[in-house]
């Protein structure tokens, strides 16, 4: 079952964000409870790490489980315009696919990395 929960750089910090819908509710909670549980890595970890070897600015991050597998998905910004988009394995930082597209080429490149 694949659910997709989107998380903004400041979602794991409740003091920060407006009140969410009841659904938006329920998927922070299965979120703050993964960290807790220590299912996860806090957001924020994933991002250093990810901007040490992807230089860029983090545009979108989802938070997804796909067979019981916790999963970032990020979108990256790099400077020459490249739009990269990244799938991390949420436990342990590891990134186990990307893509990246040009503003000029709209065909997508995978490449799978480890």
């Amino acid at each position: 079952m694949l659910r997709k929960l989107l998380i903004c750089v400041l979602a794991l910090s409740a003091s920060a964000l407006p009140a969410p819908a009841a659904a938006d509710d329920e998927d922070h909670d299965r979120a703050r409870k993964a960290l807790e549980a220590g299912e996860i890595l806090p957001l924020a970890k994933i991002l250093d790490r990810l901007r040490a070897v992807y230089p860029g600015d983090a545009l979108e991050v989802e938070l997804e489980r796909d067979d019981n597998r916790w999963l970032y998905e990020v979108k990256l910004l790099r400077s020459d315009g490249k739009l990269l988009k990244l799938k991390v394995d949420a436990r342990d930082g590891e990134v186990i696919g990307a893509k990246d597209r040009s503003r000029s080429d709209e065909h997508s490149q995978g490449r799978k990395t480890r």
